[in-house]
């Protein structure tokens, strides 16, 4: 595997440009334009939804035709969010999952390790590489209307261990795991899909709750973490949490010590997207240490980042450096990840019974 273009060339620019992106697209098959693009940006990997989902062996053969348009040197890392609850993108003939906050509230940290290491198993056996998973935030906030049964607690404490016992199974079984949303998303009172939440905290409130799974998930070596588009005040005045170099940086990478690569959540959510412009978003994201972004469905959103993600390196030292550190650290990630990784399932593995039973003692056991 290649760490991409660590000199100057337009061209390596444009590799790291493209190793910066990972790509949502239309539908449950790939159009000629697509394709096109696809070869044209050579993202560092894509994303699946509901609309990109018609049955398991479909999901397989879409993800083996993405991996396929992508330089075999960076291997492309096919993504997909599937929480469990409301936030599952493949279900039935896979086991459907309740809530996390129903496998939080059986009280077994051995049990919510189980429950990752199926939902790896059969996220692997449909090809996918990365769960946008767990949800690390603490539902502290009852008027949330976002996060709610997708954490695992309101207490921070079972928060944290729930979601370090869920990544470590998920991870052992070879899927990259993403704790998310830094630095919390629980005590917000908007839907950042919507609009921009403001979280009105003092830095110890937030330390001694939203930021406690954040540093269990990097103790226990969470290989990505996905950034909220939420203003922390406290910290900083100016930026939400994606732009913000003194969250990102100063807590993220420095405090807490996280050295793997960062995400962005969506750049088409009303939260960033017609509030700041996009060559301002990017450009403050990736100097702020946000490694990778999500452009989810617009394909006018997906070319302009990319073309506005060649021109920041082109326009500053520190924008190249930037995205240089970046192609190393998603270098690194490919690395651990898929050198060695543990054999794929077959798709025998959907549905299982094991699994179904893992899906069924969380219905009994923790349905509040």
């Amino acid at each position: 595997m290649n760490v991409v273009g660590l000199t100057t060339s337009t061209a390596d620019r444009k590799r790291r440009a493209g190793q910066r992106m990972i790509l949502g697209i239309s539908g449950p098959g790939l159009t000629a334009e697509e394709r096109a693009w696809i070869k044209e940006c050579q993202p560092a990997g894509f994303v699946l939804f509901a609309r990109n989902v018609e049955e398991p062996r479909q999901v397989l053969e879409l993800n083996r035709e993405l991996r396929s348009l992508v330089d075999s040197g960076t291997p492309a890392i096919r993504c997909v969010d599937q929480e469990g609850g409301r936030v599952q993108r493949v279900k039935a003939p896979c086991t459907v999952w309740p809530p996390m906050r129903w496998v939080g509230n059986v009280g077994d940290y051995a049990f919510t390790t189980a429950v990752g290491r199926a939902m790896a198993r059969e996220l692997r056996a449909m090809g996918f590489d990365l769960d946008f998973a767990p949800d690390a935030d603490v539902d502290s906030n009852p008027k949330n209307p976002i996060i709610g049964d997708r954490s695992f607690s309101r207490d921070p404490g079972a928060a944290a261990n729930h979601a370090l016992a869920w990544l470590r199974g998920a991870q052992g079984e070879g899927l990259i795991a993403c704790a998310k949303h830094f630095p919390g998303h629980g005590d917000t009172a908007v839907d950042s899909h919507l609009d921009l939440p403001v979280v009105e905290k003092d830095p110890p409130d937030l330390e001694h709750c939203e930021l406690v799974p954040f540093k269990q998930a990097i103790a226990g070596a969470v290989g990505t973490v996905m950034t909220a588009h939420v203003m922390f005040p406290a910290w900083d005045e100016k930026l939400p949490a994606t732009m913000s170099r003194p969250i990102i940086t100063g807590i993220l990478r420095q405090k807490l010590g996280f050295s793997g690569v960062v995400f962005s959540d969506d750049m088409e959510m009303k939260a960033v997207r017609g509030r700041f412009p996009l060559e301002m978003q990017l450009a403050t994201s990736s100097l702020a240490g946000v490694d990778v972004f999500l452009f989810c469905q617009d394909p006018k959103l997906q070319v302009e980042g990319f073309e506005t993600l060649v021109r920041l390196q082109e326009a500053e030292k520190a924008q190249d450096d930037a995205a240089i550190d970046s192609a190393k650290r998603v270098h690194r990630l490919r690395e651990r990840f898929f050198l060695g990784a543990p054999p794929v399932p077959g798709l025998d593995v959907l549905g299982s019974a094991a699994s179904n039973d893992l899906a069924l003692r969380a219905r009994a056991q923790g349905q509040a």
